[in-house]
This record gives C-alpha cells, sequence and structure tokens, in this order.
C-alpha cells in the first residue's frame, strides 16, 4: 500500500473559521478526513501534513521524494497557500527532489486579485485543481493516482 502525501501550506490550519465566504466551513481534519476516505477507495493511505512554515513545507517534499526513490509513496498532493505566489524555494525543492504533485486551490486563483494569478509552483506540477472547493483535494488525489499508475 503506497502513501499519498497532502500537504498544506500556510493558514489552512485556519479552514472553516478564515473567510468561509471564500474558502467553506469544512475545516482541515474534515479535508484530511475525506483524503483519507478517497485514497483508501484506490488502496491508499494518506499522510497529511500542515505548516505555516516555508522551511518546514520544503523539508517534507524532499521527504517525499526520498519516499518515491524507495517505492513507499506515490507523490504529493499539495495546496501551498500564499506560498504558491511567492516561492521559488518549493518550485525548486519539487523540481528537485522530482516529486510528483498535484497543486490543489480551494478557490479560483484566477478570479481572485491579480497577485493570486500567477504560481511558482504550477510549473513543475503534474497537474492543478484550482477552484473545486474541498472537493479539489480529492480530484488532486484521483489525478496523481492516474499520473503515477
Amino acid at each position: 500500500m503506497s502513501k499519498i502525501m497532502v500537504l498544506n501550506g500556510p493558514n489552512l490550519n485556519l479552514l472553516g473559521s478564515r473567510e468561509p465566504e471564500q474558502y467553506g466551513h469544512e475545516t482541515l481534519a474534515d479535508v484530511e478526513a475525506m483524503c483519507a476516505a478517497e485514497a483508501q477507495r484506490y488502496g491508499h493511505e494518506v499522510e497529511c501534513r500542515q505548516s505555516n512554515h516555508e522551511g518546514a513545507l520544503i523539508d517534507a517534499i524532499h521527504e517525499a521524494g526520498q519516499r518515491i526513490k524507495a517505492g513507499e509513496m506515490l507523490g504529493v498532493v499539495f495546496n501551498p497557500g500564499a506560498y504558491t505566489h511567492t516561492s521559488v524555494a518549493l518550485h525548486d525543492a519539487i523540481k528537485g527532489a522530482e516529486v510528483p504533485v498535484i497543486e490543489v486551490h480551494i478557490s479560483n486563483v484566477h478570479t481572485r486579485e491579480a497577485f493570486r494569478h500567477h504560481s511558482y509552483i504550477s510549473p513543475v506540477a503534474a497537474g492543478i485543481v484550482v477552484g473545486m472547493g474541498i472537493q479539489g483535494y480529492v480530484l488532486g488525489i484521483q489525478g496523481l493516482i492516474h499520473k503515477t499508475s
């Protein structure tokens, strides 16, 4: 049974209370439970992590790269939050560790503020899901399984 890392960036620990009109009322725990159930449908397990710190996210990507090479993990479903628009370091980590990543955004970032229209993650992502609410995580898991099988 392979694992899928579900990785969430800054402020996603506030899901359910932060801007519910934009992000909904579901909590990060709800998202994690939904992801676990979806992965299980395909015979996989999820490992969920969240950090508000860029370095911790980079460390998780590096770890995922090692575990993928060892045959223990398929890849990462990643909502980098605001780091999407600012982090060349996350881009380089994904590329350097050769991690299949599905980039996920709960809201449609392309209909929001102009600074959210650019992603440093997209050029190194295997796929992108935007604007589908928390259901985007389920689509991300399905996409990762499809891309890596």
